[in-house]
């Protein structure tokens, strides 16, 4: 009978797994850039009535998709 250990946490510090985590930490700033762009861009095409239906001015946009 064998048994696999599934509950160690498995680090790995080589220069392969270092590129790693560079690309992934890149990826994510981009994701959230991306996401942040995105959310700027559809509050911006908002009409003044709609902002302020939703409990918004022009001058939140930037604080509002920031948090994304």
């Amino acid at each position: 009978m064998s048994a696999f250990d599934t509950t160690r946490i498995h680090s790995h510090t080589g220069s392969a797994a270092r590129i790693g985590s560079m690309f992934t930490a890149a990826f994510g700033a981009l994701h959230h850039w991306n996401d942040a762009r995105m959310t700027r861009k559809s509050l911006s095409s908002l009409t003044d009535r709609e902002l302020e239906d939703i409990g918004l001015c022009r001058g939140d946009i930037d604080h509002v998709s920031s948090r994304y």
